[in-house]
């Protein structure tokens, strides 16, 4: 058991920073990226065992963060909203966070499994079929996702100046 737990937490120490780099890039807020991973790395740790057989351990729980993502929206407790902005001041960002920002909050006006579809195909660069078996579909609703969100994008995008400043 004592083995089986170290294995657990040098795996979870070395994948931290990528999993909250997929779960804020779905999310777009830091503190609920933390969220998901960390409920992602507690059920991780509930099916260790089952978990480790797996052929490539970090797709397996880069689909688990996904699926917690998507799902979470059908939790009652997602639709709470403590505050209407957020309590601290935003921080400091560089020129081209302007930008970032823009993409960020186009993307989170679309549906969560276009998002994901997005995130996984466009920023980790996954194909077609690996983020099918992820989502649990076929690739071709992938693909239906994936031409659906980018348009639905370049429509949000169009009227902004920043398409203008990348066509």
């Amino acid at each position: 058991m004592q083995d089986a737990t170290e294995e657990y937490v040098e795996y979870v120490a070395a994948r931290i920073p990528a999993l909250r780099r997929l779960a804020f890039v779905l999310s777009g807020d830091g503190h609920r990226a933390d969220d998901l991973v960390q409920q992602t790395i507690t059920t991780l740790y509930l099916k260790w065992r089952q978990a480790k057989t797996a052929g490539n351990l970090d797709a397996y729980v880069r689909t688990m963060l996904v699926r917690r993502y998507i799902d979470e929206r059908r939790l009652a407790w997602a639709r709470v909203r403590l505050f209407r902005d957020a309590p601290e001041p935003a921080p400091y960002e560089d020129a081209g966070a302007e930008d970032r920002h823009v993409v960020r909050a186009a993307l989170r006006r679309l549906p969560r499994r276009q998002q994901a579809v997005l995130v996984l195909r466009f920023f980790y660069d996954l194909p077609v079929d690996e983020v099918a078996a992820m989502l649990g579909c076929t690739g071709g609703t992938v693909k239906s996702h994936t031409s659906r969100g980018l348009a639905t994008l370049r429509r949000q995008l169009g009227s902004h100046e920043f398409a203008a400043r990348t066509s």
